[in-house]
């Protein structure tokens, strides 16, 4: 008995997003900020990658399908690159000490 490709890989996608689920809501809050700052240093080598794919073209059409997925691809990086700067933010803010008002 032959298993089809697609339910093969279709399974493996379904377990990743499980075994993804578990590893990331167990990360402790004290781990939370070197892994972001490790996400946006790949996502800034993926919009390396994503820039040279939207600007390569073979007879100066602008449209292509690699062009457009590059230009897809700098959006998303970008997105995820701000989205967790701000997320360390938040999350060094959570450990400062808070002030005290004199009064």
């Amino acid at each position: 008995m032959e298993i089809d490709p697609f339910i093969f890989r279709l399974s493996i996608f379904i377990l990743s997003i499980f075994i993804g689920y578990y590893v990331v809501w167990s990360v402790t809050p004290s781990l939370h900020t070197p892994l972001m700052s490790v996400t946006n240093a790949i996502s800034s080598v993926i919009i390396v990658g994503a820039i040279i794919a939207a600007l390569a073209s073979s007879q100066g059409k602008i449209f292509e399908t690699a062009n457009i997925f590059g230009y897809l691809a700098i959006v998303l990086a970008a997105v995820n690159i701000f989205g967790g700067f701000l997320v360390t933010q938040r999350m060094l803010a959570m450990y400062k000490k808070k002030k005290k008002d004199k009064k």
